[in-house]
């Protein structure tokens, strides 16, 4: 059974490293010579990283909301 690959989260990558990685999937997808088992593969993991940085941004968000609101920055759990 193939070991599972690290995601974002735990390679810890920016999220600008995780928007290039995502880059590199589209190009590889590009290729016409790709099979169908590693397009699945670069899709898989292209969707993974696009869940980290949307979780990501998400919790930026929610920073700056707070901080618009009262002004004071606290931790968002």
């Amino acid at each position: 059974m193939a070991k599972k690959s690290e995601n974002a989260e735990e390679k810890k990558l920016t999220v600008e490293e995780a928007f290039s990685e995502i880059e590199k999937k589209i190009q590889a997808l590009d290729k016409e010579d790709i099979s169908l088992e590693d397009s699945f593969k670069e899709y898989q993991e292209g969707m993974e990283l696009l869940k980290y940085c949307h979780e990501a941004i998400e919790k930026v968000e929610q920073k700056v909301q707070k901080i618009a609101a009262d002004g004071n920055l606290e931790d968002f759990e």
